[in-house]
């Protein structure tokens, strides 16, 4: 089905591993969520404090991502997937035996630090094993495939675990696929020689780079409890951004090996993938929250049905991933990512026409179809277009910049549409829950994500470049070519 590339011994094992991989990353994003109840009734949470299970996670592997993608490329990418594997099954392994909340909290930050080396180092050995041509495609679509299911069966799994064995299973599912991904990688990804340690490390780069990343998600994830305009919030946004500006400064001027190339996005290609990747992502984290709240506080529904009515997403997510490899050899990456934003614009529209008085077939089964195949049809090629024109040895970090583009997405989609559909909700009515009012909040929310969906698809038609001649695999890979050799014309200060 693939053919072999020098880069990789065993590309079939290579794209099963990084498969498992991006499966149980997505999977860890979501599969705690319907636990949250049992695990703060378990360890003596109280109130807003078991939120910490989640950003612990968050702040971790948002404020890293640069850095191990960095760390990838001038360690080896195989070996820094290795050891993030190692640490995320270490930390779930751990976090089930938790008996107080700190300890909890630690092996989620841990488990965060794991996936920040993880990730972008898989989807580097993708891009490298799979260059260009039919076999990129369907590399990029197997991946996208099992990103989707990973984080849309995270919340059936969750829920049923939590229900039917106990929040502790939901850290313990992870160790035996993390053990599977380990021996898949291990003779599967071929030992790759560090590509970027001709210079001395970047030291205040990365250092500058990680401390402003954190303080930005921090201030993100924390406006559930402090809101947007209190000191907390409002502080951290402003240590972020100077912070973030510094390490802008200091990519630009040294002459170290730097940790972030500013000469990446002077490649259409990525700039416009990446702003792309952030409004889906965005959206989609949304999607996943308001329908779970839906299906739970509207509807009605239990943990575990609730979970099981997110399978339809995570098949018609598999089915348009598919389909994006089908469509591959006929339409250039661009316009899959139109039609694809266009398709999930139009389901999230259909949500927004959600009834308190609904029901899962009229309401939910339908837009779910609709939103999930379009968001099939954009995972692929947006990952395939971030990375091209790459040069190898900045692969780990083109990897790390797109995963972070899209957990900075997913993080402000949960902030500020979640605060806009809380205020349209309105809170409470003499004590009682107003479904009507909390009907309207989702509704909302989904309507923004539309919107935002809307812009996404102006970002690829304005930004992307358009294919020259017939979409095929060969114009495919001249266009990378020419961007490359621009890249590489422009990298000069960071050699």
């Amino acid at each position: 089905m693939f053919r072999k590339d020098e880069t990789a011994a065993r590309p079939g094992l290579t794209l099963a591993a990084v498969g498992v991989v991006q499966f149980l990353v997505s999977l860890d994003l979501s599969v705690v969520n319907l636990g949250l109840p049992e695990i703060a009734s378990g360890l003596g949470f109280g109130g807003v404090d078991v939120t910490w299970v989640i950003h612990a996670y968050a702040l971790a592997f948002g404020g890293l991502l640069l850095l191990g993608g960095k760390l990838a490329d001038r360690h080896g990418r195989r070996r820094v997937l290795l050891g993030g594997l190692g640490l995320f099954a270490l930390a779930s392994l751990l976090g089930g035996f938790a008996q107080e909340q700190g300890q909890l909290i630690a092996a989620r930050a841990a488990q965060g630090i794991g996936a920040a080396a993880l990730a972008p180092a898989a989807l580097a050995i993708l891009t490298v094993s799979f260059p260009s041509g039919r076999a990129r495609a369907q590399a990029f679509g197997v991946w996208s495939a099992m990103n989707a299911a990973g984080g849309a069966l995270g919340v059936l799994v969750g829920g049923v675990l939590t229900e039917y064995a106990g929040w502790r299973w939901v850290m313990w599912v992870n160790v035996p696929m993390a053990v599977l991904a380990v021996a898949l990688a291990w003779w599967g990804v071929a030992a790759d020689r560090p590509v970027a340690r001709h210079a001395r490390p970047d030291v205040l780069g990365a250092v500058l780079g990680t401390a402003g990343m954190t303080a930005l998600v921090y201030g993100i994830v924390g406006t559930d409890q402090h809101g947007w305009a209190s000191p907390v919030t409002l502080g951290s946004l402003v240590a972020a951004s100077v912070l973030l500006v510094a390490f802008v400064l200091v990519q630009r001027a040294t002459t170290r090996d730097a940790v972030l190339p500013l000469a990446l996005f002077r490649l259409r290609t990525v700039s416009g993938a990446n702003a792309y990747n952030l409004l889906l992502g965005a959206a989609m984290a949304s999607a996943f929250y308001f329908m779970s709240l839906y299906l739970q506080d509207v509807l009605g529904h239990g943990p575990a049905l609730a979970g099981l009515m997110f399978l339809p997403f995570a098949l018609g997510v598999v089915a348009g991933s598919f389909l994006a490899i089908r469509l591959g050899s006929r339409m250039p990456p661009r316009s899959l990512l139109i039609w694809g934003g266009l398709l999930t614009a139009a389901g999230f529209a259909w949500f927004g026409r959600i009834g308190a008085d609904g029901t899962f077939l009229a309401d939910v089964l339908g837009p779910s179809l609709v939103t999930s195949i379009g968001f099939g049809l954009c995972l692929g090629p947006v990952v395939a277009t971030a990375t091209v024109g790459v040069e190898e040895r900045h692969s780990g970090v083109a990897s790390g910049v797109l995963n972070t583009s899209r957990q900075l997405g997913a993080s402000l989609g949960l902030a500020a549409l979640g605060t806009a559909a809380a205020a349209r909700a309105g809170g409470s009515t003499n004590g009682s829950i107003d479904v009507e009012a909390l009907t309207g909040g989702y509704a909302l929310g989904f309507n923004l994500g539309a919107v935002l969906l809307g812009v996404a698809v102006l970002v690829a038609a304005l930004v992307l470049p358009r294919p020259t001649g017939r979409t095929t695999s060969r114009s495919t890979t001249s266009r990378s070519t020419t961007s490359r050799k621009e890249y590489h014309h422009r990298d000069r200060s960071n050699p």
